[in-house]
């Protein structure tokens, strides 16, 4: 019987620690054989949101746990309890596969965890995760990343995805299949797909990019260049570059490759309209050229992005 252990203290968020207490828990109906043994490993009782909860044991029997899974951390400006980073460090020093959920991976960073790995946490705060700890090679763009004995998740769902992602190394896609059923979710969102997030733009009115942003949206469906955004914005290519690298973290063309792909979602999510239209619509020309650059950034094709979010809605010929 295989071990996870739930790593709790105060701060945690209660959904994510749900999550995982739901998935490892229980077995689904119909498989044989023994199950997960789950333990809630923290120091005292400890607050999960509005919630008061009664570990189990205290986080000394983190090292004696296969699976260590850190939940949520609430607040990612404070700094978590040395006793929760040294109990981690130590399970993982001991071969326990350690993963984290959302908010989660600040405390994997904090114990040193993730120094030379890839890893991600919810699109809201992989920012400051990368700037605090810049060891790591954080992807703000996935929805978790497995490095063998170190895994991270990406925000709510997506720790969901993480839990079913162990259970299927675990025990095969059949099982992880039937817990997903249980638990009437999707069964299986590789890990590279895209958090479905809306691309930032700056917050500042007086920025050199505020106004071109928009613009460019506005214009999805046209053929721009660098040399048209940088006649908008008033400045040579190079100098646009340089700002879209400051504001961004990408270039002017990936920028817009990124716009049209979230119109792209956007359209697929709210509208039966078909890929050759959407591919239009957004500036993509052709559907082959759609699904190939959906397909690449999104780790999913069109058609397979349109039914996960309206399942069983009707497609015109070409979508």
């Amino acid at each position: 019987m295989s071990t996870v252990a739930l790593a709790v203290t105060d701060g945690m968020l209660h959904f994510e620690l749900s999550v995982a207490h739901e998935v490892f828990d229980s077995a689904p109906v119909g498989v044989a054989g023994p199950w997960y043994d789950v333990a809630v490993c923290g120091s005292a009782a400890v607050q999960v949101g509005r919630f008061r909860l009664e570990p189990d044991h205290g986080l000394d029997q983190l090292p004696g746990a296969d699976t260590v899974i850190v939940p949520a951390w609430a607040d990612v400006d404070e700094e978590p309890p040395a006793d929760l980073v040294d109990a981690v460090r130590t399970a993982h020093e001991a071969g326990a596969r350690v993963a984290s959920l959302c908010t989660g991976a600040f405390v994997l960073a904090a114990a040193g965890l993730l120094d030379g790995r890839r890893a991600t946490t919810h699109w809201a705060h992989t920012d400051v995760l990368a700037a605090r700890y810049p060891k790591a090679e954080v992807d703000p763009d996935v929805l978790y990343v497995d490095n063998g004995s170190v895994l991270t998740s990406a925000g709510k769902a997506a720790a969901l995805d993480l839990c079913l992602h162990l259970v299927r190394l675990d025990r095969g896609s059949s099982v992880a299949n039937a817990v997903a059923r249980r638990l009437v979710v999707p069964p299986h969102r590789a890990g590279g797909q895209a958090q479905f997030v809306a691309a930032p733009v700056p917050a500042r009115d007086d920025h050199p990019l505020a106004d071109l942003l928009p613009w460019a949206v506005d214009r999805l469906d046209q053929p721009l260049t660098v040399e048209d955004l940088a006649r908008q914005a008033r400045m040579s290519s190079r100098n646009l570059g340089r700002h879209f690298r400051a504001a961004t973290g990408t270039t002017p063309l990936q920028w817009l490759l990124t716009q049209r792909i979230r119109r792209a979602q956007e359209l697929l999510e709210t509208t039966d309209t078909g890929i050759d239209t959407i591919a239009t619509a957004t500036g993509m020309g052709t559907a082959t050229t759609l699904r190939r650059h959906f397909n690449r950034t999104i780790g999913v094709p069109p058609d397979t992005y349109r039914r996960t979010f309206r399942s069983g809605s009707p497609r015109r010929p070409g979508g």
